[in-house]
């Protein structure tokens, strides 16, 4: 399993949030920030409960983190030992990164409710890290197969996850990151092989086409040096959301009702994993059809550009000489935009920096086409939406 820890995924993506970043602001704008701030605190007093949950749910759809987090505060000032509150802000603070608040808040949830409601566990399983996430992932698993268990089974797909407290994707995704701490954090702990197929075949036996649990089943064999077995497991996941898969006369099992639950696009850090396994297996078209549908959703991920330019640097090494200079010129502009792109969100992935310009060191950088041709342009158009976004709507009192 010890190779498995060099492909650990990193959870936390550098990805812009909607946070407010005052560097560069002169002193007249940073003030006029903090009197926005201020005004929007001040008309959060003025809600109900009931509302302040209502604004906070409103902004937590428009991704406002920050402002969906001061409405939620005063939700709990008021209510200080409401569970849903309790849960919903420690999930804010996890998407502002704040740990610590996160951790506080949620603790509070497990000692006012420690046997019902598994979100909070969920959450602390990925704020902690090794035994003590198991533990939690765990505990999760516990309370939400007992609530699966005692609700009433709805028939119906298009209710089912409406009226269903818990469903099978829930506690299938549950074992998936149990499964994961044992690929990554504990792999090279006695038994962490057994560990995670059993809690892969948990995954799925609740959900045998979620995308997530053949994903990582195909890495766990991969790590385990059955790449012919991982390939299969691979390909059934990606047939069930790649569009070129969906379309080869190759026959595929209908999913059951519980499969249809929520079954689009697999999140993204697992289809970044999926690429790497396709880049792994050698199926670089695969690969870099993958990672060319994260970059259209997303063109802010360092590590797609990356893995495009690691791609083609591959393809190169194949090709013959025509073939070979049109994939190396592929790669400069990837990694170059991945250099940029990792200098602008200020990425502090040292190993990643190393291979990129390692790899345009090998590649010859100073040969490839200058920018005078507006290739790279667009990139560095990119203007820093982080602040506008969050502060350009102002409540009326």
């Amino acid at each position: 399993m010890g190779g498995q820890a060099k492909r650990k995924s990193n959870k936390r993506r550098q990805r812009g949030r909607t946070a407010v970043d005052v560097t560069g602001l002169s002193a007249q704008d940073r003030m006029k920030i903090r009197m926005q701030n201020k005004a929007k605190k001040k008309t959060a007093e003025k809600y109900s409960v009931h509302q302040l949950l209502e604004k906070t749910a409103e902004y937590l759809d428009n991704l406002n983190f920050e402002m969906a987090q001061i409405f939620c505060q005063r939700a709990l000032d008021l209510e200080p030992e409401n569970l849903e509150i309790l849960d919903m802000m420690g999930n804010i603070c996890m998407e502002l990164g704040n740990a610590v608040k996160a951790k506080q808040v949620l603790l509070k949830a497990v000692e006012l409710s420690p046997d019902k409601g598994h979100a909070k566990y969920m959450c602390l399983g990925q704020i902690h890290c090794k035994e003590e996430a198991l533990q939690y992932f765990q505990k999760g698993i516990e309370v939400m197969i007992r609530a699966y268990q005692s609700q009433p089974q709805v028939s119906g797909a298009a209710n089912f996850s409406d009226e269903m407290e818990v469903t099978t994707k829930d506690i299938s995704t549950a074992f998936c990151s149990v499964a994961e701490i044992h690929l990554t954090d504990l792999c090279m702990e006695e038994g962490a092989g057994d560990k995670c197929k059993e809690a892969l075949t948990k995954a799925l036996e609740y959900q045998p086409h979620s995308p997530e649990a053949l994903q990582l089943m195909a890495s766990y064999l991969f790590s385990m040096e059955q790449p012919q077995e991982g390939k299969e497991y691979l390909m059934k996941s990606l047939a069930s959301w790649l569009p070129s898969l969906q379309k080869s006369e190759a026959p595929v099992q209908e999913p059951d009702e519980d499969d249809l639950v929520e079954s689009k696009l697999p999140a993204y850090e697992c289809r970044i994993s999926t690429a790497k396994l396709l880049i792994e297996a050698e199926n670089f078209e695969l690969a870099t059809e993958v990672l060319e549908g994260l970059l259209e959703e997303d063109d802010e991920v360092i590590q797609v550009w990356y893995l495009l330019g690691w791609v083609c640097y591959l393809q190169a090494k194949e090709s013959d000489e025509e073939e070979e200079d049109a994939f190396k010129d592929s790669a400069r502009t990837y990694l170059r935009k991945a250099k940029k792109l990792y200098s602008k969100l200020r990425c502090d992935d040292s190993a990643l920096l190393e291979h990129v310009q390692q790899i345009l060191g090998e590649l010859g950088e100073d040969e490839a086409p200058g920018n005078s041709d507006g290739e790279d342009a667009p990139l560095e158009n990119i203007e820093d939406n982080f602040v506008q976004s969050s502060e350009e709507e102002v409540m009326e009192a």
